[in-house]
């Protein structure tokens, strides 16, 4: 199958190599130039343009920072829908506001491109793993097809119609953040106890209160070692995609509120380009406890 990756960052790098492994003909485009060079090292296509990129596609991945750069991508001058063959598939994985992946899809519908929304949870590991859950939002025609290239990226499901994707991605979004500031105060609670909080949590890990996030990030957050795989900055704009989703369906979500503040609190205090694991940092800093 051919198809055209665009967005070659800590996510879409691994990606776009696994779908070349797996015996696709993959055409990359970024505005990096040099990670565009790196992936025609390593065997895949590259292009200049959107436009050259998409030309010959079968399926159009795109894996970018936020809804501004999709929006220009897709539907900008020169963009997917003015340079895609009539019948492309656009599969958008990143994360973006879910009124936008709604939008692209009635484009798509009224010009004859088949569109999902597509995001990932996983992170850079899952990414360089092959390992992402991944939730697919819009036709069930359109995620057929396009199944078989997201299972080389993880395990795809799918959640609904169209922007179903990026709703599920919010509560996915909500959820880890959670439990990134629970584990953070349960650090800071067993730290000065004066109990050894590697042992402890290697307890919690074992019982009702495991989760992913410990098995991966226990030992790096005790250590303070925040080297970025999900970056705060990125986090911050999901859970405003959170609350934003949460005020169009006009429900109440006071943790998250809360959990949103704390990690924007973690981004304002110079910290948005670590990990968002580094939110032991403002939980710290609340606690009187600061390292």
């Amino acid at each position: 199958m051919s198809i055209a990756f665009i967005g070659l960052g800590v996510m879409g790098a691994p990606m776009s190599r696994h779908l070349l492994e797996a015996g696709h003909t993959v055409t990359a485009y970024d505005v990096h130039t040099p990670a565009v060079e790196a992936f025609v090292a390593d065997g895949g296509a590259g292009a200049s343009t959107v436009a050259e990129a998409v030309k010959d596609a079968d399926v159009v991945i795109t894996m970018l920072p936020n809804h501004p750069q999709v929006e220009e991508v897709v539907l900008g001058e020169n963009g997917v829908f003015e340079s895609a063959a009539t019948g492309t598939l656009l599969v958008d994985m990143s994360t973006i506001r879910p009124e936008t992946s709604v939008a692209i899809s009635a484009k798509a519908a009224g010009q004859g491109f088949g569109a999902l929304d597509a995001p990932v949870s996983g992170g850079q590991t899952g990414a360089q793993q092959a390992m992402l859950s991944i939730m697919a939002g819009g036709d069930e025609t359109d995620y057929a097809a396009a199944r078989p290239v997201l299972e080389v990226l993880g395990t795809p499901r799918h959640v609904g119609g169209p922007g179903a994707g990026q709703v599920v991605k919010a509560a996915n979004q909500l959820v880890v953040a959670g439990i990134y500031a629970l584990v953070s105060e349960a650090i800071v609670l067993l730290e000065n106890s004066s109990i050894d909080a590697g042992k402890a949590l290697d307890v919690l890990a074992g019982g009702l209160a495991a989760s992913r996030i410990l098995d991966l990030k226990r030992e790096s957050m005790i250590a303070r070692e925040f080297t970025p795989g999900f970056r705060i900055d990125l986090h911050h704009k999901d859970l405003a995609i959170v609350l934003d989703a949460a005020r169009r369906a006009d429900v109440a979500l006071p943790v998250t509120g809360l959990v949103a503040q704390l990690v924007a609190a973690t981004r304002a205090m110079g910290y948005g380009s670590l990990d968002h694991s580094a939110l032991l940092k403002v939980t710290e800093t609340l606690a009187g406890q600061e390292r």
